[in-house]
């Protein structure tokens, strides 16, 4: 997996897109690059739009990156989600807690993958 930072431009928003699988290789490298930027992020953005698989290691990372984040006040959004890592949160029961969202606004948005 590739993971790009990018800033926006009031600069206090990280945004680190994931290309590529999110699984057991990568999970630990995602969450040590996600959780070095929260001293300084007033919020990380998680672009997902290239993640291919994300299995239960890659779940786990996305978990303890939340969990790093909340600890530090600073708001993780996914973005970009695709159906397959929506189906992935609503069947472990995180979608809520790794979203901010209700289950099912999936759907109702229609995304794609």
């Amino acid at each position: 997996m590739i993971c790009t930072w990018t800033t926006t431009h009031d600069e206090r928003t990280a945004v680190l897109r994931l290309d590529g699988d999110l699984d057991y290789t990568s999970a630990e490298e995602f969450t040590a690059l996600a959780t070095a930027r929260l001293g300084t992020a007033g919020v990380l953005r998680i672009d997902c739009a290239a993640l291919g698989l994300c299995d239960s290691s890659g779940l786990s990372a996305l978990l303890m990156v939340r969990r790093c984040a909340d600890a530090a006040g600073v708001p993780v959004l996914l973005d970009n989600r695709g159906r397959a890592l929506d189906r992935l949160l609503q069947v472990t029961g995180t979608f809520a807690y790794l979203t901010g969202e209700a289950t099912g606004v999936a759907e109702r948005h229609g995304h794609d993958t």
